[in-house]
């Protein structure tokens, strides 16, 4: 238990476009700067929030000095470079089951992938950890795992997973599952109607790098996406099943050598980003706000990121889209974002030493 973690931070927003007028806000710093390199944040119908920490721990965070560290049993857990205990999500019947969704990176430094397990959440106990699924092939670099969850309407999940760093012509294969937008069903299975259900009954979307963003406009039907480039290329894309995204044989980014990836920033049969950050800003999460708590974010995207150290509110009904950095006097590297059933704002800061902020009008 930590005494006097619940800090309130008053700041003001300035001058920003996507407003329609200026608005004071309130960042409450809800965790003790001791979260240890997290990775994801849920917050939980009652209030509560879970945070996922790499080294295979779920925090759980409610009131005003209470945090609950829970060590998951994850079979073959695999820590090292980008990997670890990943995104949590909460199942569309968690009110009645309690069932959590879990990606983490499983093996050996030799041989390794990602993993999506489920698991029942009954108070402060995590239990009943079931793995369901895993990405294949194998691989022997620790980073680009994707991991990024997503649920639809029909209670399917969108998984995303990276391309390994070193192994990104697989983004192009249909026989690996590497650099994909994959769907599956809650127990693992494929749904029948995925676009190459015959031949690699598992692929949404192929041509990606390292999605770190998935967010859904619900009314809309329209799935975003967002991935890292290499230096340059950060993308955001719309998702439709069957499409390919261009990873390696289109992008704006460059190698960190300096290299050329590749002659095309864009290609035929190939889609082209609807929003691209050339130079990088490293985008980390995403949510769509459909609140009315902040009207004048109504409709937008909410990116965190990691190298630009800010919030970037997308306006994609905007040609070209409208891009805003909010909270500048947050200024820390950021790693998920998401929003409470009332419309609060949520930010996980990224690192060591790092804590959540609940933002919400002043």
């Amino acid at each position: 238990m930590f005494k006097n973690t619940l800090v309130a931070i008053t700041l003001t927003i300035l001058a920003l476009s996507a407003f329609a007028e200026d608005i004071r806000y309130q960042a409450k710093r809800i965790a003790p700067w001791t979260l240890h390199y997290p990775k994801a944040l849920e917050p939980l119908p009652d209030g509560r929030l879970l945070v996922t920490e790499r080294e295979g721990n779920v925090v759980i965070l409610g009131g005003e000095s209470r945090l609950v560290r829970v060590p998951l049993a994850l079979p073959d857990l695999y820590v090292a470079g980008q990997g670890g205990l990943l995104d949590i999500a909460l199942a569309q019947d968690f009110d009645l089951s309690g069932r959590i969704i879990l990606t983490f990176s499983q093996g050996t430094e030799t041989a390794n992938h990602l993993a999506v397990a489920t698991a029942t959440l009954q108070n402060d106990t995590i239990t009943g950890i079931d793995v369901v699924f895993s990405v294949s092939p194998d691989k022997d670099t620790p980073v680009h795992f994707g991991g990024r969850l997503a649920v639809l309407n029909d209670g399917t999940w969108l998984v995303s997973s990276g391309d390994g760093f070193d192994y990104r012509e697989h983004a192009q294969r249909t026989d690996s599952q590497l650099g994909k937008i994959l769907r599956i069903r809650e127990d693992g299975a494929a749904p029948l109607d995925n676009p190459f259900y015959d031949t690699a009954p598992y692929i949404y979307s192929t041509g990606h790098r390292n999605p770190q963003g998935l967010a859904i406009n619900e009314e809309a039907a329209v799935i975003y996406e967002h991935e890292h480039g290499p230096d340059g290329g950060d993308e955001i894309n719309i998702l439709r099943p069957g499409l390919n995204y261009g990873w390696p044989v289109a992008t704006s980014g460059r190698d960190y050598s300096g290299a050329r990836i590749s002659p095309f920033t864009e290609y035929a049969g190939m889609e082209s980003p609807l929003v691209d950050w050339t130079p990088s800003v490293a985008p980390s999460a995403m949510v769509f706000y459909n609140s009315d708590l902040f009207p004048g974010l109504k409709g937008q995207l909410l990116v965190t990121t990691l190298k630009d150290q800010s919030v970037i509110a997308v306006d994609m009904s905007t040609s070209p889209a409208r891009k805003t950095k909010l909270f500048a006097t947050i200024n820390q590297r950021l790693r998920d974002i998401e929003i409470d059933r009332k419309g609060a704002i949520y930010v996980l800061t990224d690192g060591e030493n790092a804590t959540v902020l609940r933002i919400a009008p002043l």
